[in-house]
């Protein structure tokens, strides 16, 4: 019961904190002019993303528990890509891929990078050297993100001229400054991350109670409470009709989870984390790759409408594939 009204409080928190929280990110990306898609990816992201980063420190840690710390970054990255779907049977106008910028192919291409490095890493960790204690991967994945940020900005700068008469139509924050805004996102952000670092004890908690692995709990019970932010600021993105503030925020999440994996594995001193880690983990990797080339998809061929006025097709592709994620890690738990 204590760990159900936990949950429950926890919740709470983060819906209100997150919805606050993904308006404070509206008004910082038109003050500030750097574009909805980057600050869904670098600012949004990294906010939502930061529970994944204190369960993945705390697993390798104190409770020296890697395969969660595994299970919950790449659990968490299928989640997102589930959370899109599910962003699209919410919208109702017409599928979101279609009213999605396409620039965010940019950083679902390196989603796709980072997840296959990990993949790769997982199947061949033993043959990958040891730069000290840290694989060889981590060092790479860190690389890629630096890359991806700077690209991403970049991408998003040279975007903006095309779309400044937008912009001054869209202008609707001009009673609220850039510093107050700030100072709410920060507040609003302090506390989406107190209430996000309970959820994963608690999940923890509920999921040992059911008796299943450590590799099935952290896919699935732990990335689903820590992916809880993601899923209030994505919903209250949409509400505002900032549909790339929600999609930036979970392709970024994405990328920014792998990076919190190589940063696992800097702290978790007994060897490569992967190393450590349950063979099933590759499903996970796997999954969340198809997933993302399943919304790449969509983003590119830009449906005009969904069928029977529910889900559009892409979207449907990703549900699929994630039903079978869960199918396969239950059967090789």
């Amino acid at each position: 019961m204590l760990l159900w009204l936990g949950f429950i409080a926890c919740t709470a928190v983060i819906v209100y904190s997150g919805t606050r929280l993904s308006k404070y990110g509206d008004i910082i990306a038109e003050k500030t002019g750097l574009g909805r898609a980057w600050i869904g990816v670098v600012l949004m992201a990294s906010v939502t993303s930061l529970p994944e980063l204190v369960t993945g420190i705390t697993s390798v840690t104190y409770a020296n528990v890697p395969d969660i710390a595994v299970g919950d970054v790449l659990g968490s990255c299928v989640f997102n890509m589930f959370i899109l779907a599910f962003l699209d049977a919410f919208y109702k106008p017409m599928p979101i891929s279609t009213k999605a910028n396409q620039g965010h192919v940019l950083s679902a291409g390196f989603g796709i990078l980072l997840l296959s490095t990990i993949a790769f890493s997982l199947f061949a960790h033993s043959y990958i050297p040891a730069i000290w204690w840290i694989g060889a991967y981590s060092f790479c994945t860190l690389f890629i993100y630096i890359i991806a940020m700077r690209l991403i900005f970049y991408y998003e700068k040279r975007q903006m001229s095309k779309y400044l008469q937008e912009i001054a139509i869209e202008t609707k924050y001009e009673d609220v400054t850039t510093r107050n805004a700030v100072l709410h996102y920060t507040i609003n952000a302090f506390f989406v991350i107190i209430a996000a670092a309970f959820l994963p004890k608690i999940g923890e908690g509920i999921a040992e109670v059911t008796g299943l692995g450590q590799t099935f709990v952290g896919n699935i019970f732990i990335a689903i409470s820590t992916s809880l932010p993601e899923v209030v600021v994505s919903i209250a993105a949409i509400k505002m009709g900032v549909i790339d503030l929600a999609v930036g925020n979970l392709f970024g999440s994405n990328v920014f989870n792998i990076l919190i994996l190589s940063l696992d594995d800097f702290f978790f001193t007994k060897g490569p984390i992967l190393s450590f880690a349950a063979p099933q983990h590759i499903v996970s990797a796997i999954s969340a790759i198809a997933m993302t080339i399943i919304a790449i998809i969509g983003l590119t061929y830009r449906a005009e409408k969904k069928p029977f006025y529910f889900m559009a097709w892409d979207s449907m592709g990703i549900v699929a594939v994630y039903i079978v994620n869960l199918m396969l890690l239950y059967r090789m738990r």
